[in-house]
């Protein structure tokens, strides 16, 4: 009888798997939730751990809604995390390099600190030289966001919101924030929307400032990376990185990247541009018809090595790309691993630096009734 039994089942279970219903063996999509330590304040932070059916791996914590590791697998199936960060909050916390954060109120830098909306000025913290810099002194990615997890038909997502009070910063008006992060099950593709409203007019500029080494982070530099901007200009910058107000062509200047083109190829050139960044730091116009928010391919990075390809596609008007000219050896991240300048690079989709003080520049203003949105992808594969 239970020979009878057990061969009932097993013929069960090989119908329901040449029914699609089961995939013996195959990961599964999911999300666990751990905590990751201590902040200065004492206050436990948590690590969400979002996995989906080809094996790929996303850790984002509620500090800063920030992305704390991502791994993906190489030409040979070799899985490696490709972006840098800390093995705890406490680190993130002190560091000053913003690594894999939501950057708010506004990202990017405000020149001299000022700006003006319906005829009233306000004043920021300048933490940026004159300017402010990513949203101020403590900006979203020193703060605690709430956290949770939230249904999705395409994969595994985890919502974070944020509520910043009227004048955190010098920002006007009560902006909340929700950033969902979706990790998609079928695709090896991380999703990122972002959403904001306001009771009183103000700017917002939201992006995520993951450093990506293609190789593994802390495999060494990124000069040998390929990459492609989907952009025929660029915004150049004053002696303080504080957009000029021009957008200059790309052709025979080091910032074409319209064809395929080594990081490190011409970043040493004698270039005005190239030495007020120390390397490249700069932001795109990805090349997108005008009033047009579509979410569109703004750029491929590709790692040679090991196979692995990033495209980043995003529905905002621009990418900045910074090469981390910045970065310091002497600190040390996940695993005790060095990150030396220009061992990684971030793709930070956004709208233009300074932009409220551009009119010319796409608008950041929110008004109150209205609702801010913006999408962003990056996506994994190997050739």
């Amino acid at each position: 009888m239970s020979v009878l039994r057990s061969g009932l089942v097993l013929l069960l279970v090989l119908i329901l798997a040449g029914s699609g219903f089961t995939d013996l063996g195959a990961p599964k999509s999911s999300i666990e939730k751990h905590p990751f330590g201590l902040i200065g304040s004492g206050q436990i932070v948590d690590l969400y751990i979002l996995t989906n059916s080809r094996g790929m791996e996303v850790a984002i914590t509620n500090f800063g809604a920030t992305v704390v590791s991502i791994k993906v697998p190489d030409r040979s199936g070799k899985f490696d995390d490709v972006v840098l960060g800390f093995d705890s909050p406490k680190q993130y916390e002190d560091s000053a390099a913003h690594i894999g954060a939501t950057i708010g109120r506004y990202g990017n830098r405000i020149a001299g600190g000022k700006f003006s909306l319906d005829g009233q000025t306000y004043t920021l913290p300048k933490n940026n030289g004159e300017n402010t810099l990513h949203g101020g002194i403590l900006g979203f990615d020193k703060k605690v966001w709430a956290a949770k997890e939230v249904p999705s038909k395409e994969g595994v997502a985890v919502q974070f919101r944020y509520v910043s009070p009227d004048g955190e910063e010098g920002f006007p008006g009560d902006l909340t924030t929700t950033v969902v992060v979706t990790l998609l099950n079928d695709k090896d593709e991380l999703r990122i929307d972002y959403f904001a409203r306001t009771d009183k007019s103000t700017v917002v500029n939201l992006t995520n400032h993951s450093y990506f080494n293609l190789g593994g982070q802390g495999s060494g530099d990124i000069l040998a990376t390929l990459l492609q901007i989907n952009a025929s200009k660029f915004t150049p910058v004053d002696a303080t990185q504080i957009p000029t107000g021009e957008l200059r062509d790309v052709q025979s200047t080091p910032f074409d990247f319209r064809k395929p083109t080594a990081l490190g190829k011409r970043i040493n050139e004698s270039d005005e541009q190239l030495k007020i960044g120390h390397g490249y730091d700069l932001n795109w116009v990805i090349d997108r018809k005008e009033g047009s928010a579509a979410l569109m391919l703004a750029a491929i990075a590709r790692d040679s090595k090991s196979g692995r390809v990033l495209e980043v596609l995003t529905t905002e008007p621009g990418v900045q790309l910074y090469t981390g000219n910045f970065l310091e050896a002497n600190v040390r991240g996940k695993g005790g691993a060095s990150y030396p300048p220009r061992s990684a690079f971030c793709l930070e989709t956004q709208h233009f630096p300074d932009s409220p003080n551009h009119g010319n520049f796409p608008s950041t203003m929110l008004t109150a009734g209205n609702e801010f949105r913006s999408t962003t992808i990056f996506r994994f594969s190997v050739n």
